[in-house]
């Protein structure tokens, strides 16, 4: 199945890739989330470094929640089932198909997020984009189960092709022995011996691109042994192991974090801080310092009570000080300066709005607008390397469970709507109401330049709003338009056509009686 003697060989050979990215992501972790990426994964007592900051900590969390909104927003799907173009043609013209078949698409997609709500995607995608935040990779893997398990940087490697495409996964577990299936359990009931049985066992899972490149083939394998249940092949498009990266690099088999970008100045601002808070510590310490041959006595000093009234002289006594208030001051004000710089590239509130008792509102949007824009390279990552291959691969498991209907993939396909797309409707919407506002002071000349029909499809198109059956065509307007103005000139004609009715029977009595 493959060119390689065992899945355990190839991880060591592919770990000699990866140690370069795995200690550039443990020097971020030390100044933001020690715990996510430590230096001792191994040791069953791991002592933790403690950062004397934590600017990057609340600057890592804050991002990551921004990131998991904007990927996942709550009560609302982060996709949408489409027609292809030629199918869409079909059905011009056929409002109740068209509106029969998204009543359909939109009851499936809330069936596919109730489903990912339900198995808790959102607590390990939360964990996920803090990895990639610090260290740049994580793995993610879709059991059978529809539950999402979270694989760090040091427990798995990955092989592409000069332009990104994925061509090799290999991931570790470490696994308690009682843990293991009665399969697993036979092939390694000659190896009980080796060393560290008794604790854990490793399970290798390799997945690998096809000679053909149309399948995924998957194994796993304990003590170099396969596990025959385990050999398999998934589609193309649908691979259970969704490897992510935070920058995409060129001949690079991984990414690079958010923190490593700034982890000059957080190393700066750590050094600033541990100098800063030892001097205070040291500043602070009071101690009294008696002349060896004055006439005050030590003892007297010692033993006096507050308020005591004693003989002494005062030149006697010192307090020993550090003097060092210039220096601490240049310190301060250096990690002021650099605590700015991070807020603003953490996308902290604080960096917003200026220390100003003058602040407007609208300064403060279009601070936020600027800072969210900022991320529009990675929505566009993210939503072909995540958010597409996760609903793609949900989608797929699902159907094989019969939760849902088996869709024709050739005409109806996953179309991401968050993220960069929701960032370019969103810049669309606020276009037009600033061209709008800077109108308003000629409201009455407005309408006859503005195109109402057209500006109300642009306003629902940026809100992502369906507009195809909402908005009145100009035909059913005007329809509307004259048969109100007929309705109208009804009822002003009917009082004279009963006034003349009336005039010819009076008329016809008169006649009558002569």
């Amino acid at each position: 199945m493959a060119n390689y003697s065992t899945a355990k060989s190839r991880y060591n050979t592919l770990e000699a890739i990866r140690d370069p990215f795995l200690d550039r992501a443990r020097d971020s972790a030390e100044f933001t989330i020690p715990s996510i990426m430590p230096r001792e994964y191994h040791s069953k007592h791991t002592t933790l470094h403690t950062p004397y900051q934590g600017i990057g900590a609340r600057g890592t969390n804050n991002l990551s929640s921004k990131l998991l909104l904007a990927l996942l927003p709550p009560n609302q799907p982060f996709f949408r089932l489409t027609l292809d173009e030629f199918t869409l043609s079909e059905l011009a013209g056929r409002d109740d198909m068209k509106g029969e078949f998204e009543k359909a698409m939109g009851s499936i997609e809330r069936v596919v997020m109730n489903e990912m709500e339900v198995n808790n995607f959102r607590n390990a995608l939360f964990e996920a984009i803090k990895h990639l935040i610090i260290c740049g990779n994580v793995l993610l893997y879709i059991t059978p189960d529809l539950k999402m398990k979270v694989y760090h940087l040091d427990r798995y490697v990955v092989k592409r092709d000069g332009i990104g495409n994925v061509l090799e996964i290999i991931t570790k577990d470490m696994v308690a022995p009682s843990s293991l299936t009665e399969e697993q359990k036979l092939l390694v009931e000659g190896d009980k011996e080796k060393d560290g049985y008794d604790d854990t066992c490793e399970i290798y899972t390799c997945v690998k691109r096809s000679a053909n490149g149309k399948k995924w083939e998957v194994h796993q394998e304990i003590y170099e042994k396969i596990v025959p249940s385990s050999v398999g092949t998934y589609p193309i498009d649908k691979n259970a192991f969704i490897p992510l990266r935070y920058t995409s690099i060129d001949n690079s088999d991984y990414g690079r974090g958010f923190i490593e970008e700034y982890i000059g100045d957080l190393r700066s601002l750590e050094a600033l801080y541990r100098s800063v808070v030892e001097g205070s510590a040291a500043a602070s310490k009071v101690l009294f310092l008696v002349k060896p041959n004055g006439s005050t006595r030590l003892k007297t000093l010692s033993e006096s009570p507050n308020g005591a009234i004693r003989e002494g002289n005062a030149e006697d006594v010192t307090t020993l000080q550090v003097n060092k208030f210039s220096d601490f001051n240049i310190a301060f004000q250096t990690m002021k300066l650099i605590e700015e710089r991070l807020q603003f590239a953490f996308m902290l509130n604080t960096s917003v709005q200026r220390q100003n008792d003058r602040v407007t509102a609208t300064e403060i949007n279009y601070v936020s607008k600027e800072l969210d824009d900022s991320l529009g390279g990675l929505y566009s990552l993210l939503s072909q390397e995540l958010q597409l291959p996760l609903i793609n691969r949900l989608m797929f498991q699902m159907e094989r469970k019969k939760a849902l209907p088996t869709l024709p993939k050739e005409s109806i396909r996953p179309k991401i709507v968050t993220g960069l797309e929701a960032l370019g409707r969103s810049s669309d919407l606020q276009r037009l109401n600033t061209f709008v506002q800077q109108l308003q002071p000629f409201a009455q000349q407005l309408m006859t330049y503005l195109n109402l029909d057209e500006y109300v499809k642009r306003v629902g198109t940026s809100l992502g709003v369906e507009m195809e059956g909402l908005i009145k065509s100009s035909e059913q307007i005007q329809a509307e338009q004259q048969a109100q103005q007929e309705q109208m000139m009804m009822e002003q004609n009917s009082p004279a056509v009963v006034k003349e009715g009336m005039g010819m029977v009076r008329d016809s009595f008169k006649n009558q009686d002569q």
